[in-house]
């Protein structure tokens, strides 16, 4: 169907109204995993309102006006790279706490 779907749209000459999560990223060249990130820090706004585990839609004409303002694309290479720094140092401790039980050693 995705290739029928692309088809359509080629021949229409526009992109979606509407764009996935998935699609999102890909316009915004990230990570369809950092979308999620960038909506819990209110950097991008999914259409209507969602359920937290539902599908979530975003409008084509506003990623497309905000991928045009580079202090917003420096705030999500900001906010993307914090959220990764941050939970890598968090495994970093717990692999490191887990090390120090297994051979006895006092966790500090």
């Amino acid at each position: 169907m995705q290739e029928n779907q692309d088809k359509f749209l080629a021949l229409l000459g526009r992109p979606p109204a509407r764009l996935t999560a998935e699609q999102a990223a890909w316009s915004l060249n990230c990570q369809s995993h950092d979308i999620p990130i960038l909506v819990a820090a209110r950097l991008l706004r999914p259409l209507g309102n969602p359920a937290a585990n539902g599908s979530k839609y975003f409008s084509t004409a506003e990623i497309q006006e905000l991928a045009k303002d580079r202090s917003w694309l420096a705030k999500i290479t900001h906010t993307l790279s914090q959220h990764w720094q941050k939970k890598n140092a968090r495994k970093r401790l717990g692999s490191r706490a887990a090390k120090n039980s297994a051979s006895g050693a006092p966790t500090s």
